[in-house]
């Protein structure tokens, strides 16, 4: 029957099952006859051949996804932003899977509208498009216009996708073991990929959630509700539901645009400028962190403004662990190492008896062009692979290994915030931005701590 979700998405375990595992199969044998071959090979030509081998599967593993879209896509979504991993030549690739989805047929949308919100689209808005603008992985957007003329953005989970999110993590363990494989016998590199598991699984469930969505978008709204600065959308609660959503409609030019050579300087430094404020008020101010940097969910508006989009995934950090960081950072700009060390330990970075030097050494070398008033500076002078190898040097000498899941996606929002300041090529101080940020949240916390205690000597 046209329409059903069959035609549309793999599905069916045993189906998807087997498509992952025969580009299991695939990706890990080219990785295993890359290793044959290099101790026939030169070093030069090792590294070759291991890039080209990186690149023929990332162009694989994105043309089988967009068959399976769903978990399937989220994951490499995932990859994508994943620098530890993969060279920048196979980010790239799987970059792609970002932005090019095709969208679902509309008959399929508006039958899961109506499922949904108990009416069809045309019986629930003034007019609604039948193309969508845009879609993801677990569904697609759609303008729409309400009764009282206000436009909307009206994102609907493809019918059937939370079935194949279960497929999906089922059958993925497979691939990511190949990654394991592949990190431990070819590129000398260790991948957690039961963290890498759960960390999908996680943020899987609280996407197919919409109203959990909603709940995120508010708190976003109560957060930034003082800075003219930032949009947040507002969502109509009465037209959305766990599989549909409907949003104020912002308009704006997506932050990709921003990257281009051809836009005015003087604009993207105002936009790196700040994405930067946005990013470290969330860390230390709030402990809450929108945990999706790829450019698709920011906009910049006419006025300027950044606007925020996507708050299907955010991570609220414990009131400890923010106030953590915030403490870990005075003391980093301080230059107070026993502060610093004492404020790893409360993150778990190190044990309370560890030797905090390595762990310290580790944080220098990826804050360094921060840490000191020094002038202005360039992010395009930040060699990322090169500090990374430092890091890892650092990490395997001195035995550096504990993790903990905050790491994981502050790690993702810092490794965005990089890549964008080095395309913006904004020129500033960045020692002097990260001091203010630091002043701010530290009085925003005494504000906080201060009305906490009036309210209890009242209730007295």
């Amino acid at each position: 029957m046209p329409g059903k979700p069959s035609k549309h998405l793999t599905t069916g375990r045993t189906r998807r099952a087997l498509k992952v595992g025969t580009l299991t199969t695939q990706v890990g044998g080219s990785y295993l006859l890359n290793a044959l071959k290099r101790p026939f090979q030169s070093e030069d030509r090792q590294r070759q051949e291991t890039l080209d081998t990186h690149l023929r599967n990332a162009l694989l593993i994105v043309e089988r996804s967009k068959e399976l879209k769903g978990a399937f896509m989220k994951l490499l979504q995932m990859l994508s932003m994943r620098h530890d991993l993969f060279p920048p030549e196979v980010l790239e690739i799987l970059s792609v899977t970002q932005s090019q989805v095709p969208p679902m047929p509309y008959p399929m949308i508006r039958r899961q509208v109506e499922k949904e919100l108990g009416k069809p689209p045309e019986k629930l808005f003034a007019s609604f498009e039948e193309q969508a603008f845009a879609a993801a992985s677990l569904g697609q957007v759609h303008r729409a216009t309400l009764r009282d003329g206000d436009t909307v953005a009206v994102k609907i989970q493809y019918p059937g996708v939370d079935e194949t999110v279960g497929q999906d993590l089922k059958n993925v363990k497979a691939l990511l073991q190949t990654f394991t494989v592949i990190g431990r016998d070819v590129l000398r590199q260790k991948i957690d990929s039961d963290g890498l598991y759960q960390e999908l699984e996680e943020r899987l469930v609280e996407e197919l959630d919409y109203e959990n969505e909603a709940r995120n978008l508010e708190r976003f709204r109560e957060m930034f509700a003082d800075d003219d600065e930032v949009v947040i959308p507002h969502c109509h609660e009465n037209l959305t539901s766990r599989r549909v959503i409907t949003l104020s409609y912002v308009e704006g030019y997506p932050l990709s645009e921003f990257l281009l050579p051809h836009v005015d300087q003087e604009l993207k430094d105002w936009v790196a400028i700040k994405y930067f404020r946005v990013l470290w008020r969330q860390v230390l101010e709030f402990g809450v962190l929108h945990t999706d940097p790829h450019p698709g969910n920011y906009l910049v508006t006419f006025h300027p403004k950044l606007a925020m989009l996507d708050f299907g995934s955010i991570r609220i950090f414990p009131e400890e662990i923010r106030a953590a960081y915030l403490k870990l950072a005075r003391a980093l700009l301080d230059h107070d190492d026993e502060e610093a060390g004492r404020a790893c330990v409360a993150l778990d970075y190190i044990d309370a008896d560890d030797d905090p030097g390595p762990i310290l050494e580790i944080l220098k070398t990826i804050l360094d062009p921060v840490l000191d008033d020094v002038g202005d500076y360039d992010p395009r002078q930040y060699d990322s692979v090169e500090r990374g190898m430092k890091v890892a040097s650092i990490a395997l000498e001195k035995r550096v290994f504990k993790a903990p899941g905050h790491r994981v996606f502050l790690l993702r929002a810092f490794i965005g915030l990089d890549s964008y300041l080095q395309q913006l090529g904004t020129v500033a101080n960045y020692h002097r931005l990260i001091r203010e940020c630091v002043e701010d949240a530290e009085r925003a916390t005494a504000k906080r701590r201060g009305g906490r205690s009036g309210h209890r000597g009242s209730a007295r």
